[in-house]
């Protein structure tokens, strides 16, 4: 039976105009119900409507307080320092090529991995820091907070992939499991592109405790409903890591890696690990400027 997160199914966009699609709340029930998850079902059937529609306003505001405390779970495991761990090595090795640096963050939500790489300043300030999402309230939140906290970074409502400037290294966290296993392959092979070197990747690591640490985390620290069902729902479709690394061997003008797999990480949480992708001709320096932690890196 299909495991769906309601946060997927209460905003939907144009792919090609980026452009809001009106959602019928009965629709989304009736799927929730068919998945066999009644819980869920009379979240949304709670939603407010404007006819038989779930009211834009609404919906945006509830998943920015979603996003808002998703927060708290890459603070407590992380996540801006895993990525600068890897992406500080990777940055060294695209300086050496001569390639300019742009960071294009995939999915960014309210933006808090391109922000706090942005105030850390560990990237150095030649590094060009964009978020991408299409959900636009996510990215107008993004860029508020941005400006507040005065950073040098970008966020767009678009698709990642089909921005006027390509990306040097492509990002994103939490998001590899919101796509079925069939359409990952798509999602790698869209970052084989000419002016692309590199990319990582962390989602949740596919363990059988990884949705008893989903729960407990976000029964401790989120408060809204939507955001404690989808965060176990999520630990549960995790992809395990033959399906991401076969997935991954589509953007097949790079070498792929899994960086410290489930047997480095702690078994008693959802924890994180990372697919990484990088041009051949660089792994050398990458290692290099990896040095020990270049033990981390399993090749697919």
């Amino acid at each position: 039976m299909a495991m769906l997160e309601i946060s997927d199914l209460v905003v939907e966009w144009d792919a090609h105009t980026g452009e809001r699609i009106a959602v019928r709340r009965a629709e989304v029930v009736a799927r929730l119900r068919a998945a066999g998850d009644r819980r869920a079902a009379r979240m949304v059937r709670r939603m407010p409507v404007t006819g038989e529609f779930l009211e834009p306003v609404a919906v945006d505001r509830l998943l920015v307080r979603v996003h808002t405390e998703l927060q708290r779970l890459n603070e407590e495991l992380h996540m801006a320092q895993r990525f600068a761990e890897l992406l500080v090595p990777m940055l060294t090795a695209v300086r050496a090529s001569g390639s300019r640096l742009r960071v294009v963050d995939v999915g960014c939500g309210l933006g808090f991995m391109v922000r706090n790489l942005a105030a850390s300043g560990v990237l150095g300030p030649d590094v060009e820091l964009v978020g991408v999402d299409f959900n636009r309230a996510l990215v107008a939140e993004a860029t508020r907070l941005a400006e507040a906290e005065r950073l040098s970074c970008t966020f767009v409502c678009a698709d990642a992939f089909a921005l006027a400037e390509e990306a040097t290294v492509y990002l994103s966290s939490g998001v590899l499991h919101h796509f079925a296993a069939d359409k990952l392959p798509e999602f790698f092979r869209a970052q084989d592109r000419a002016g692309t070197l590199a990319f990582i990747h962390y989602d949740i690591a596919a363990t059988r405790l990884a949705p008893l640490g989903a729960w407990l985390f976000h029964r401790a620290r989120m408060r809204e409903p939507l955001g404690r069902h989808d965060g176990v729902v999520s630990a549960r479709r995790a992809h395990g890591d033959e399906v991401v690394m076969s997935a991954a061997a589509a953007a097949a003008g790079m070498n792929t890696f899994l960086f410290e797999p489930f047997r480095h990480t702690n078994p008693f949480c959802a924890a994180m690990r990372a697919v990484v992708g990088i041009r051949p001709a660089l792994i050398a320096d990458f290692r290099r400027a990896l040095g020990r932690r270049a033990r981390g890196l399993v090749a697919g």
